[in-house]
């Protein structure tokens, strides 16, 4: 049976106390996504008083649906997973799910122009994803991927998202070659302070590993394994 976020643990993030259940982005970003899987993920949110569902945009319409009348927020991912397309069609698709219901846009870094040190492309690339979301009062994460950077461009990239205006940065897609690892949730906490907050994602798949993350310094953990953990916890 689910745990009540009543009994879930709770765990220290940003000198504040929150249940364990209140740290998910509860999450299903496979390609092969059905709207019974949706709709499955919308159910086990609501029963577990997850803090939101993360979904591809084509399933945003269908997530607030399920989740209206409830406080789990819809979060939609955009530029995903690559973040290599035009600026333009990042804030389109972006517009898009807002307007359908998502309150959070998860945007993949430009990878490639990071890495090459564009830095100008890169800082208007996120702001355009920034301006198109505050439009429907949604904010932004932005995934850096990590396992593709060094230590110094991301903390080059968590820079330019706190100029860009963006809301979190965020570790990983979790279709690239690693995800999330306490070395590179605590750089990135070091870098963005309070201004900014900190997702973890990729491989997160019990409850030690959410622990870890939380103690470097995230904020908020997106798995695909929330139930897994609630029911482990």
């Amino acid at each position: 049976m689910p745990l009540s976020w009543k009994t879930a643990s709770c765990w220290k993030s940003s000198n504040k106390m929150k249940t364990l259940n209140q740290y998910f982005d509860h999450t299903n970003l496979k390609p092969d996504a059905s709207q019974e899987a949706i709709k499955k993920l919308c159910a086990e949110a609501k029963d577990y008083g997850f803090y939101s569902v993360c979904v591809n945009s084509c399933h945003v319409a269908l997530a607030a649906r399920e989740l209206k009348g409830t406080d789990v927020k819809v979060a939609a991912v955009v530029g995903f997973p690559l973040g290599a397309m035009q600026t333009a069609a990042k804030a389109f698709e972006t517009e898009l799910a807002v307007q359908e219901g998502a309150a959070e846009i998860d945007m993949v870094l430009n990878v490639g122009a990071m890495k090459e040190g564009r830095t100008d492309f890169v800082l208007q690339d996120i702001k355009a994803v920034v301006d198109a979301a505050a439009k429907g009062g949604a904010i932004v994460k932005v995934i850096l991927e990590t396992c593709l950077l060094t230590d110094e461009e991301i903390v080059s990239a968590c820079l330019l998202s706190k100029e860009a205006g963006a809301a979190f940065v965020k570790t990983s897609t979790g279709f690239s070659t690693g995800g999330a690892t306490a070395h590179h949730v605590k750089l990135m906490k070091d870098t963005v302070g309070d201004v900014l907050q900190v997702k973890a994602s990729g491989g997160i798949r019990n409850k030690a590993q959410v622990l870890e993350m939380v103690e470097a310094g995230a904020d908020r953990i997106g798995a695909s394994a929330s139930v897994a953990v609630m029911q482990e916890a």
